[in-house]
């Protein structure tokens, strides 16, 4: 690897669960790379709708009613995704930061 090729986290595992890099040029323009960049921002969206979600469940849209059990299960484990998946593209998007 050259000094201007660095490995970029990717948005998904591989295959055995593992983290997968890409390693890229300086613009990371690449196919693989807008590939990732759509993922990502497929993934804060869904994150944003989770949140949303969230806030309509335990009421905090002003609509008074008692969340099931279920419902909070659901909730807690999509933000839990949604903020695993929010942590890792931070990370990546912090490693892709000039130094």
């Amino acid at each position: 690897m050259s000094g201007h090729e660095r490995l970029r986290l990717l948005p998904w595992a591989g295959g055995d669960g593992r983290r997968c890099y890409l390693s890229t040029d300086a613009d990371g323009g690449g196919y693989v790379a807008r590939l990732a960049d759509e993922v990502e921002a497929v993934q804060l969206a869904m994150g944003a709708r989770m949140v949303e979600r969230a806030s309509e469940v335990l009421g905090a849209s002003g609509r008074e009613r008692r969340a099931r059990a279920n419902e909070l299960r659901c909730v807690a484990y999509g933000l839990a995704e949604a903020l695993r998946d929010a942590l890792r593209i931070a990370e990546s998007r912090g490693g892709r930061i000039p130094r």
